[in-house]
C-alpha cells in the first residue's frame, strides 16, 4: 500500500514511474508514465512492438499483416527486464520504455534511442540508434540513393508525374526498411501504419533514425537476420510473398500511353512479328476506352474487343487493359458502373454525406469505398465482360489517389471511407488513415476480381500505387520517368529496392515515358530491361515513338538481340520466378543479397545487379559514359555469360560499348536455356539447353508447368555436377510431378577454356552422366 501511495505522489508531481517488465506468454510488457508497450515474438527473429499512449491500446489490426500471422506465438524464457527466444534477447528499460535487441552472444542488432519515443498530440517519433557502421536499404521505390542513410522520406502516396532523383513523396508507401552492417546483423524494422509517415535515416541526428506519423497506432515490426536475405524472406513471410505470375508475363510488352485504334493495334502486332521480337503482350492505356470511362469500349476506335484479342491472340498476344479507379459521375446516362455503385451505395462520401465527386481523365468522377469487402467483391465483378472478351490482364492507374485541379493532387482529408471487414471494427475512417493503402485496396480488389471470375488462373494486375503487402496482388512500375541516363540509373535502384521491399516484380518505362529517349539511350535501356523482373515499353502519346524498331535497323539489331536473350533465358527465369514465389528472394536483386561481401567492393555498384543467384549484370555505373570502369565480382572463376569463358579475377575493367553488356555466371551454376521462340505461346523446338559452368556447389533447377495455372501439374528437378579428371558429371534428381516437359532431349554445353557439348535423352528419372 505505501508503494502504491508514494507511486501516486510521484505521478501527481510529474515524475516517470518505474514499473516492473512483466511477463507475458510470449514476451513481455511494461508501463510507465502512463504509457504502455508490449514485445511479442512472433517467432524467434520477428518481434512485434505495440505501444499504447496513455494506457490506450489501439485495435489488433492490419491492412498488411494477415491475422493468422499476428497470431503466430513463438515460445520465450523471460527474464527480469524482457525475454529470450532461440534467436534473440529483449530488454526493456522500465523507465523510457525503451528497446534493446540483440543477438544470443550480446552483440546488439537494434537499440532505442535515450528518448525512444515522444509525443505531440495524435503524432508521435520513435527514436532509434544509427551506428556508423550500418547501411540503410528499403522504402519501396523511393528516389535519393540506394544507401538510404543521411537522408529522410514521406510515405503518402502522390501521383509525380516526371519525378526527378530528388522527389519524394512518389507513389507507394512502403514503411520498411533494412539497416545491414551492425555489430549484431541485419535487421529490418515495418511500421504497421497507414497514416502519413515519415523516416529520418541520420538527417538531422547523424546518430539517430526517426520514425513518426501523423496519427495511427504505434505498431512496429523488428525482423532479424543477420543477412539482408534473412530478413527479406521474414519480411515476406510477415506481409506476404509475390505469387508466381503467368508465364507470358516474363515476355517482352509493348504499350504506348495510348495505342488510338485496334488498326494501330494490329500493326504493333503485326511489325513485332515481321521484324522477328520475341514478344508476348499489348498493352492498352485509356484511349480505347469511351470518353476515359472506366469499363467502357470506344466503339468508333476500338468496333470489337473480343475479335482484337482474338485476332493477336492467334499470333501469340495477350492485351493487357488499362482500369483507372475514377468512375466517371454520370447519372441518368446509363452507365453501368457508375449505375451499380450508386445502387450498391460503393462510393466514397464528403463529411456531410454528400457524394464526393472530383475531376480526373472522365470529368466529374466518384470513387469506390474499397476497405468495404462488398465495394471490393463489386469492383470485382465489373471485369466480367472484360474477361469473356479475353482480356488477359489489367492495369489499374491513378489509384494514389489521383485528382485534378487541386494542389495536393488527391482527395480532402476528410474525405469520408467506410472500414467493413478484415478484423477492422467496423467504423468510418478519413482519408488520412485510408489514403496510403487506398491503391492497394484498389489492386486487391481487381486481383480477387479476377480470381472470382476466373479460379485457377493466376491474376496479372498491375498497379501505380500500393502499400507494404500490396505485392500479394499485384506486380508494380515505377511510374512516370523520364528519358534520360539519370533515370535509367534510378529504374535500376528503385527497382532494386522495390525488390528488397517485398515487391518481387517491377519493372521502369523503357525508354523513360515523359521527354523522349535518343537512340543510345533507347538502346541501353532495352539491353538492361531485358534483365529486369517486368521488361516493358511505354512512353507518353506527346513524346517520339518508341517501339524497338524506330531508330533504325542497326539499333533495331542491338535491341532485338537481348529480347532474344531474354527469351532464350525463360527456363531459367521462370525457375527463379517460382523461387520468389516461395521463398521471398527478390527477382532481380542487389550483388550483396547473396553475396554479403559485396557490400563492402570497392567497385562502383549502382548499376549492379544479380537476376537470381546465378547471373550478375554490371552495366555502366556512369551509363553516359564513354570510359573504362571496374567490375567486382563476387570470387575469382566467374564466366563472362556470353562467351562461357572463366575470368580469372575478382575485379576486371570494361569498356563501355554500345552492343554489349556485361553479365557474369556463378561458377557451380546450371543453367537452363531454350531455343528461340517469338513468343511464349510458342513451344520451343530442340532440346533444352543446360549451360554448366564448373565450380564449388555445382546446381541447377528446372522448373515448368503450364504457365498459367494456380494449382495444376508442374515439374521439377535438382541437377548437380562434380568435376574429375575426365570430364564433368551431372547427377539429374528424380523429377517431381506430372507435368509432361516440351523436350525429349537435353543439350548439355560444359563451359570453360574448351567447352564441350553432348545431347543425351531426357532424364526423368535420377540418373548420373559423364561429359567427358
Amino acid at each position: 500500500m505505501l508503494r502504491l501511495i508514494i507511486a501516486a505522489a510521484l505521478f501527481a508531481l510529474g515524475a516517470p514511474l518505474q514499473a516492473q517488465v512483466s511477463p507475458l506468454p510470449n514476451g513481455a510488457q511494461a508501463s510507465s508514465a502512463g504509457n504502455s508497450i508490449r514485445v511479442e515474438a512472433l517467432t524467434d527473429s520477428i518481434l512485434r512492438v505495440r505501444i499504447a499512449p496513455a494506457g490506450r491500446w489501439s485495435e489488433d489490426a492490419s491492412w498488411a499483416v494477415p491475422a493468422a500471422v499476428r497470431a503466430e506465438r513463438a515460445p520465450v524464457r523471460a527474464s527480469a527486464d524482457g525475454f529470450s527466444t532461440a534467436a534473440l534477447t529483449v530488454r526493456i528499460d522500465p523507465r523510457t520504455l525503451g528497446l534493446i535487441v540483440t543477438d544470443p552472444q550480446g552483440h546488439p542488432i537494434v537499440s532505442d534511442a535515450p528518448q525512444p519515443i515522444r509525443f505531440d498530440g495524435p503524432r508521435f517519433t520513435l527514436s532509434k540508434t544509427l551506428p556508423i557502421g550500418e547501411r540503410i536499404y528499403g522504402l519501396g521505390d523511393k528516389t535519393g540513393n540506394f544507401d538510404r542513410r543521411g537522408e529522410s522520406f514521406v510515405d503518402w502516396n502522390t501521383d509525380a508525374y516526371g519525378f526527378q532523383r530528388d522527389t519524394d513523396p512518389i507513389y507507394k508507401s512502403i514503411p520498411f526498411y533494412i539497416a545491414s552492417g551492425g555489430a549484431g546483423g541485419a535487421y529490418g524494422l515495418f511500421l504497421d501504419n497507414s497514416w502519413r509517415s515519415w523516416f529520418d535515416f541520420g538527417h538531422r541526428d547523424a546518430g539517430t533514425i526517426a520514425i513518426g506519423s501523423e496519427g495511427g497506432p504505434i505498431d512496429y515490426y523488428i525482423i532479424a537476420g543477420p543477412t539482408v536475405r534473412d530478413v527479406v524472406r521474414r519480411y515476406t513471410d510477415l506481409t506476404g510473398k509475390a505469387p508466381l505470375p503467368p508465364l507470358w508475363a516474363l515476355g517482352y510488352q509493348q504499350s504506348r500511353y495510348s495505342y488510338m485504334s485496334a488498326d494501330e493495334v494490329r500493326k504493333i502486332a503485326a511489325t513485332l512479328r515481321k521484324d522477328r521480337i520475341p514478344s508476348d503482350v499489348i498493352w492498352l492505356d485509356i484511349d480505347y476506352q469511351d470518353r476515359n470511362r472506366p469499363f467502357t469500349t470506344n466503339k468508333q476506335t476500338f468496333p470489337d474487343l473480343k475479335k482484337l484479342a482474338s485476332d493477336v491472340g492467334a499470333q501469340g498476344f495477350k492485351l493487357v487493359a488499362i482500369t483507372d479507379l475514377h468512375i466517371a459521375y454520370a447519372p441518368n446516362q446509363g452507365y453501368a458502373p457508375y449505375d451499380s455503385g450508386i445502387a450498391g451505395d460503393h462510393f466514397l462520401k464528403n463529411p456531410d454525406g454528400s457524394l464526393y465527386v472530383a475531376p480526373v481523365w472522365p470529368g466529374p468522377s466518384v470513387f469506390p469505398d474499397f476497405t468495404r469487402a462488398k465495394t471490393r467483391a463489386w469492383w470485382g465483378s465489373l471485369y466480367k465482360d472484360f474477361v469473356a472478351d479475353g482480356i488477359a490482364g489489367f492495369w489499374n492507374d491513378m489509384n494514389e489517389p489521383a485528382i485534378f485541379e487541386t494542389p495536393t493532387k488527391t482527395m480532402p482529408l476528410d474525405t469520408v471511407h467506410r472500414i467493413e471487414g478484415d478484423g477492422f471494427a467496423t467504423r468510418t475512417a478519413s482519408h488520412a488513415e485510408i489514403h496510403n493503402v487506398y491503391g492497394m485496396e484498389n489492386s486487391r480488389a481487381t486481383h480477387d476480381g479476377l480470381l472470382t471470375l476466373r479460379p485457377n488462373v493466376r491474376p496479372f494486375v498491375m498497379t501505380r500505387a500500393s502499400f507494404a503487402g500490396g505485392q500479394r496482388y499485384a506486380v508494380t512500375w515505377t511510374g512516370d520517368n523520364s528519358s534520360s541516363w539519370d533515370h535509367l540509373k534510378l529504374a535500376v535502384q528503385q527497382m532494386l529496392s522495390l525488390g528488397l521491399s517485398g515487391f518481387a516484380w517491377s519493372g521502369a518505362d523503357i525508354p523513360g515515358f515523359t521527354g523522349g529517349a535518343s537512340p543510345e539511350l533507347a538502346t541501353r535501356w532495352f539491353e538492361i530491361g531485358a534483365f529486369t523482373p517486368v521488361f516493358r515499353g511505354h512512353s507518353a502519346k506527346d513524346t517520339p515513338r518508341a517501339e524497338p524498331w524506330v531508330d533504325g535497323p542497326a539499333h533495331l539489331a542491338i535491341r532485338r538481340k537481348f529480347i532474344e536473350e531474354r527469351y532464350r533465358l525463360l527456363p531459367y527465369l521462370y525457375a527463379v520466378a517460382e523461387e520468389s514465389a516461395r521463398t521471398g528472394d527478390p527477382v532481380m536483386r542487389p550483388t550483396f543479397y547473396d553475396y554479403p561481401r559485396m557490400e563492402k567492393a570497392s567497385c562502383d555498384q549502382s548499376m549492379a545487379f544479380t537476376v537470381g543467384s546465378d547471373l550478375l549484370v554490371a552495366a555502366p555505373p556512369k551509363p553516359e559514359s564513354p570510359y573504362a570502369y571496374d567490375v567486382c565480382l563476387p570470387a575469382k572463376g566467374w564466366y563472362d555469360y556470353w562467351t562461357g569463358e572463366p575470368v580469372t579475377a575478382e575485379k576486371v575493367k570494361e569498356t563501355p560499348k554500345l552492343d554489349r553488356l556485361p553479365v557474369f555466371v556463378r561458377p557451380g551454376a546450371i543453367i537452363a536455356r531454350q531455343p528461340l521462340v517469338q513468343s511464349t505461346a510458342e513451344t520451343p523446338k530442340g532440346p533444352l539447353e543446360l549451360h554448366v559452368y564448373p565450380g564449388e556447389d555445382c546446381r541447377g533447377e528446372i522448373y515448368l508447368d503450364d504457365g498459367v495455372s494456380i494449382s495444376g501439374p508442374s515439374l521439377r528437378q535438382q541437377v548437380t555436377c562434380s568435376a574429375t579428371s575426365r570430364g564433368v558429371t551431372l547427377h539429374f534428381g528424380a523429377r517431381e510431378g506430372s507435368y509432361a516437359p516440351w523436350w525429349k532431349s537435353i543439350a548439355v554445353t560444359v563451359h570453360g577454356a574448351h567447352p564441350i557439348t553432348r545431347t543425351i535423352p531426357d532424364q526423368p528419372r535420377a540418373a548420373t552422366v559423364s561429359i567427358p
